[in-house]
């Protein structure tokens, strides 16, 4: 678990300089994006002064054709500002799920650890004896709970980091990850709170 503690230490300070990144503008970015922008405005301009400027000879069919080259134009100009206009926020977001899959990984490996971390198995002889394939079990029942307290506060940490990377970048999808990544630290925490809650029992009944 020490090696999960060492990575989380890593992540979370990542979060923390990732939150800085996600509140800043991205100049360059917009820069080019308005220079895009600015060039396709430029072409539609074009088209509609050559369709001001057809001969009065021309026929309705050549009128016709001028309107459905500008309609067109159009609609691929809305479309390209509006895919232009958020690249930023695509970039972002991009770099913000790729490292809420990081926390919820890490979510996942902490909770994988409690899987011998069976409190009755060291408590109480009702358990039965171990078998030759059972894990070793070297914690007291102190040690236990001081162990799973640990787990319980790293979930709460991934938890937190996790909202750093929504607390300057209001996008619905990655709000949505992290609102999961909550939801799997909440659930993951309460199982190992109902085994503090064993232990504790346990300890409160072994005379001082």
């Amino acid at each position: 678990m020490s090696g999960v503690a060492a990575e989380l230490v890593a992540v979370t300070s990542r979060a923390a300089l990732d939150g800085a990144w996600f509140a800043r503008p991205h100049r360059w970015i917009r820069l080019a994006v308005a220079l895009v922008i600015g060039l396709l405005l430029f072409m539609v301009g074009g088209t509609l002064v050559v369709l001001t400027r057809l001969p009065t000879e021309a026929t309705l069919a050549d009128v016709l054709q001028a309107i459905d080259a500008v309609v067109n134009q159009a609609v691929f100009l809305g479309i390209a500002i509006f895919f232009l206009s958020t690249t930023e926020s695509r970039r972002k977001r991009r770099r913000a799920l790729k490292a809420i899959h990081e926390l919820r990984s890490m979510a996942h490996i902490i909770d994988m650890h409690q899987l011998t971390k069976d409190p009755e198995r060291i408590i109480g002889p009702k358990a039965g004896p171990d078998t030759p394939a059972s894990p070793r079990r070297e914690l007291t029942p102190f040690g236990l709970s001081r162990y799973l307290d640990y787990a319980s506060e790293m979930l709460s940490l991934l938890s937190k980091a996790a909202a750093l990377y929504v607390q300057n970048f209001d996008d619905p999808v990655t709000v949505s990850a992290v609102n999961e990544v909550e939801t799997l630290t909440s659930g993951l925490s309460r199982k190992i709170w109902q085994k503090i809650a064993i232990v504790d029992r346990a300890l409160a009944r072994v005379p001082g």
